[in-house]
């Protein structure tokens, strides 16, 4: 069993490799001058079941282009089984024509990891389930929802729980939550004019009195949670703290939850925290990594994923 990574999250495939008690393979992942992504790989892979972890965050492209070479130079080095981890997959958000003459990139994405040669992916809290049909080899989805509901449970301090998905499109993950929680479920109806805007309408369900736990997968402007916090504040919750699995926090992103009614705003580490998310008070981050290297572990032992979530 070989664990590499390149460049996008180094400190989260470091804590994996310590799940596992197996140091990180040494591999080196650099750029010529034009900035070609050239790897070379400093061990033995042949027959190996290798594992590499790299998210397709910011610089989105160079990531993506980095798991690409690492995957050939894996299959040219004759690994016997190649696993792309994808903490999180970027151009997730592209899972649908949007309008006419538009891209479906998360398909384009899954192509270019399948013909590059992966023989399997696992990533965490996909942006939409039918991504997982646009591979043609097998995908493991880990949700992050035992880390954030333990984490939760440690800090209800008896208070009554609501979870809030911030849009329609949450409910599923935000029920999901709320039944591992015992503890109700409101949904923010919003209105998104166009993207990277949204505009709350009203809330469905009861959250005067209540602490209030908003729950999505990613969190990129923090516009729609700000908007979100700011509603239920106004409709009399006791207090508003979110958890979210990717914090991509794009542009002020960080600044406006700061400065936005949120209590706390927690993520876990799929993408590297920036220094600015790592001074900000109001943000918290959860390690991943017990989780995906606990998967790591039952792959190369070929034993079930699923039942982690049981």
């Amino acid at each position: 069993m070989k664990v590499l990574t390149g460049n996008s999250n180094r400190p989260l495939a470091e804590a994996v490799s310590q799940v596992l008690d197996l140091p990180l393979t040494h591999a080196s992942v650099r750029r010529f001058a034009d900035q070609e992504v050239f790897v070379e790989i400093h061990e033995n892979v042949r027959g190996e079941d290798a594992f590499i972890v790299q998210s397709t965050a910011y610089p989105a492209n160079d990531n993506l282009m980095e798991l690409l070479v690492m995957i050939d130079a894996l299959r040219r080095g004759s690994a016997r089984r190649i696993t792309a981890v994808v903490p999180y997959y970027g151009y997730a958000r592209q899972d649908r024509k949007s309008g006419p003459r538009t891209p479906i990139s998360a398909k384009l994405v899954a192509n270019l990891i399948t013909t590059a040669g992966a023989d399997r992916v696992l990533t965490v809290d996909l942006h939409a389930g039918q991504i997982q049909g646009f591979f043609d080899i097998p995908l493991d989805n880990l949700f992050g929802a035992p880390v954030f509901v333990k984490d939760i449970q440690e800090r209800a301090n008896g208070d009554r729980l609501v979870i809030v998905s911030p849009d329609v499109g949450g409910v599923v993950r935000a029920r999901a939550h709320a039944k591992r929680l015992d503890a109700e479920l409101a949904i923010i109806d919003k209105r998104r004019e166009r993207a990277g805007v949204s505009e709350v309408m009203h809330i469905i369900g009861d959250v005067a009195g209540h602490r209030c736990i908003l729950i999505d997968d990613i969190v990129d402007s923090a516009g729609t949670l700000c908007n979100a916090a700011d509603a239920l504040k106004k409709a009399g919750a006791k207090s508003v703290s979110a958890y979210v699995t990717h914090g991509v926090l794009s542009g002020g992103a960080v600044k406006r939850v700061s400065m936005s009614p949120l209590e706390e705003l927690v993520i876990t580490d799929t993408i590297a925290a920036t220094d600015q998310v790592k001074a900000c008070k109001a943000i918290r981050v959860l390690s991943i990594a017990p989780l995906i290297g606990e998967a790591l572990r039952r792959i190369a032992e070929e034993r079930s994923v699923s039942s982690l979530f049981d």
